[in-house]
């Protein structure tokens, strides 16, 4: 018998088969949420987007004890750059920028320290980690074959930022025909107007790009599903 789950959400529940659904663990690197990161450099407060840590720590531990699906991406470039554009480098005029030496190594830039995932989150070694060039993570990567492998339909995202990766793929998600439940306390932005825009626009019009809930309504009913050995 098919087991569906159906979680308190705006702008209304969200139904969905857990066999058949994946955490999306979206760029939480060190170079967007710790100090000292590239995030930092930009001038901005890592503050907000290490809030999301612990929520989503407690996510991926219970989709993990269920035996769900989980998948991480993370944002950066072949050590040439020859998957970065040159206007994605240019942009800004940074003193420091994508490819330069910075605190934690060349910024976003992989096999550095500051590109893999912040300790809390580390993946495991049965947990796919996506490597894409831009900000969707659809783009240029085998995301969707990873997820057609395991029949996924649906999608609990976390990961920031909220208005630019996180927003991108949902949108790439939405296109491609799957439902996206957006944990609001398991993603962040620099910009608290942003994070509140951000979320609006996912669920206007009746849940255009997807739908809205915290992670203590997900975990409500993740918790009850049988552990996994």
């Amino acid at each position: 018998m098919t087991t569906r789950l159906t979680v308190d959400a705006e702008p209304y529940e969200f139904t969905f088969e857990p066999a058949r659904t994946a955490l999306l663990v979206i760029d939480m690197q060190r170079d967007f949420v710790d100090p000292g990161g590239f995030g930092e450099l930009l001038g901005n407060d890592v503050a907000p987007l290490r809030r999301a840590v612990a929520p989503t720590r407690r996510v991926l531990d219970a989709f993990r004890r269920a035996g769900l699906t989980v998948v991480h991406t993370r944002e950066g470039h072949r050590p040439d750059l020859s998957d970065c554009p040159p206007s994605k480098r240019a942009r800004g005029r940074l003193p420091v920028g994508i490819g330069d030496k910075g605190p934690m190594g060349r910024v976003l830039v992989r096999g550095e320290y500051g590109h893999d995932i912040v300790d809390e989150l580390r993946p495991r070694p049965s947990e796919p980690v996506i490597d894409k060039p831009g900000k969707g993570a659809f783009y240029a990567t085998d995301l969707e074959l990873v997820l057609k492998d395991q029949g996924i339909q649906s999608l609990v995202v976390t990961g920031v930022t909220t208005e630019v990766c996180v927003h991108t793929t949902v949108r790439e998600a939405n296109d491609r025909g799957y439902e996206c439940l957006v944990l609001e306390d398991c993603v962040a932005s620099y910009f608290p107007a942003f994070q509140a825009a951000a979320l609006a626009m996912i669920t206007a019009q009746g849940g255009i790009f997807g739908w809205v809930a915290t992670s203590e309504r997900l975990l409500k009913v993740i918790d009850g599903l049988p552990a996994q050995a």
